[in-house]
């Protein structure tokens, strides 16, 4: 059996047509499945969590979930997932910015996805993250799910500051509709972000390490831990992030003016951003944030509240993946 979560709203409608594909697979055949549409911020960790949760014998073991959606999809799954031991996930990409997929060198093909996922083998573990909300703002995001909990897993990255704040204009904005519907959803982070740039707060925060460091800044910028390479619709953030090695890459920009950082933003994209002073970079498993104000705080682009307080951990190999 495979139960399958489709965003039906994806690249602007799309969903639904790639679905067809994959349910004439179904059919063709023999193989039993349901499928669930999602119908608004947080259903999909609601279906998640109730198809994972069902009681199986041993033999129908496990349980087997298709994603079709963007990364805000694939993130609402995640967080809903009751047993990551007995469930495996299969990915079809669909969103306008599908950093998760970047990395993975998924075929464009769509069909050669579903063939994969049809086979029903694990094929690759990943790390995910853990983000937790030691404090939390009353403040919400335009589009957010009614349920806030206190901690949140992600599979790309996790960024409070500038980067997050980008995300939450992105989720509720016109601007980015219409770039999907006509194929450049990704321009509007780029658009956003220089926006978001110009008018930042100057807020200094404290970083600490599993190991002991400690960093101090007095105008951070945003702060990111990066399982993946990319966020942002191929911002290469991480250039040299191991997705398997139970750590993340933790990347924050600090201290600089920004102009300097509009200088940084370009060259990030192509991963070559590291010399620029003001740009840090370690690899760690657990990391706590104190900020002097509340800001926004994203996992895989998904924002709900504001933070002064965070903590990330990194789970190693945690999500099981079919193909």
């Amino acid at each position: 059996m495979y139960y399958c979560i489709v965003n039906p709203s994806a690249r602007s409608g799309k969903g639904k047509e790639i679905w067809n594909k994959l349910e004439y697979k179904f059919l063709e055949k023999g193989i039993d499945y349901e499928v669930h549409l999602t119908q608004g911020p947080g259903h999909a960790t609601r279906l998640a969590k109730k198809l994972t949760s069902l009681k199986k014998e041993e033999s129908e073991l496990p349980i087997k979930l298709v994603v079709m959606g963007g990364d805000g999809t694939l993130n609402e799954v995640m967080n809903g997932i009751a047993d990551f031991e007995r469930t495996l996930v299969g990915y079809i990409p669909i969103g306008s910015s599908n950093d998760f997929a970047r990395d993975l060198a998924y075929p464009k093909d769509v069909d050669v996805l579903i063939d994969k996922i049809i086979e029903g083998k694990k094929v690759r573990s990943l790390d995910l993250g853990k983000l937790t909300f030691n404090s939390m703002t009353k403040t919400m995001s335009r589009l957010h799910d009614d349920n806030i909990s206190l901690t949140r897993i992600f599979d790309v990255s996790s960024g409070i500051g500038f980067d997050a704040a980008v995300c939450e204009e992105a989720l509720a904005s016109g601007t980015k509709n219409f770039l999907n519907k006509i194929g450049l959803g990704k321009l509007t982070y780029g658009m956003i972000a220089i926006r978001q740039l110009l008018k930042a707060d100057k807020v200094p925060c404290d970083i600490e390490l599993d190991d002991g460091t400690k960093i101090h800044l007095d105008r951070f910028i945003f702060i990111a831990a990066m399982i993946h390479h990319y966020e942002g619709g191929g911002f290469n953030f991480a250039p040299k992030a191991d997705l398997t090695d139970g750590k993340f890459d933790l990347v924050f920009a600090g201290d600089m003016p920004p102009s300097r950082m509009m200088f940084a933003l370009p060259l990030s994209f192509f991963g070559n951003y590291y010399w620029i002073k003001g740009i840090g970079h370690y690899v760690t498993r657990r990391v706590t944030i104190k900020t002097m104000l509340p800001m926004w705080v994203h996992t895989d682009g998904e924002v709900s509240v504001k933070s002064d307080n965070i903590t990330w951990e990194c789970l190693k190999e945690k999500l099981q993946l079919m193909n």
